[in-house]
């Protein structure tokens, strides 16, 4: 079986190597996941555009959003990131299992949005009305709802991407649920 190393600065592109010092300056490490799209000159690149486009949705809600489709997915790699970014942005540990365990009874609106995005990833967008019309009624409208099939997209591909490559995980590891 083809084990995919992580790649140094030293074995990348010009345009990874300047990837991997933004990163390192922004993160403090290049994160293994990260550093193994470097194997090609512009996957890392267009990854890190598609994650970081404009949402309207708050750290809190992206965070909840990508521990959801990683547990669903079954990313190790991902819930182990995604459980130190919850936390990073306010949520305690055990709301981040509650999350990963597919609602969350301490927020009603944030339960809409979990509800909804654990459906598209496992239906593969062929959601029931009662899941998208909760999502409409907790307050989000029709533009969260594309851009909740954008999020959940971004972080299936990612998630996807460390089941090809099962490269190690630097992260704390997640909770088993």
């Amino acid at each position: 079986m083809t084990n995919f190393n992580v790649p140094t600065r030293g074995e990348v592109s010009s345009n990874n190597q300047e990837i991997f010092d933004n990163l390192k300056k922004g993160l403090g490490t290049v994160p293994n996941l990260y550093a193994v799209m470097a194997h090609s000159d512009t996957a890392l690149g267009n990854y890190l555009a598609f994650q970081n486009a404009k949402t309207t949705f708050n750290n809190k809600e992206k965070q909840a959003i990508n521990l959801i489709v990683s547990q669903v997915n079954e990313c190790a790699y991902c819930q182990a990131a995604h459980t130190v970014l919850g936390k990073m942005n306010g949520f305690t540990e055990e709301q981040t299992i509650e999350i990963r365990k597919g609602s969350t009874a301490f927020d009603a609106k944030l339960n809409a949005l979990v509800v909804l995005a654990k459906e598209v990833t496992i239906k593969k967008g062929f959601v029931d009305g009662a899941s998208l019309e909760n999502f409409f009624n907790a307050g989000y409208t029709k533009g969260q709802a594309v851009e909740l099939v954008m999020l959940v997209a971004e972080k299936i591909a990612i998630n996807y991407l460390h089941a090809v490559t099962k490269v190690a995980i630097d992260f704390p590891a997640a909770k088993a649920i």
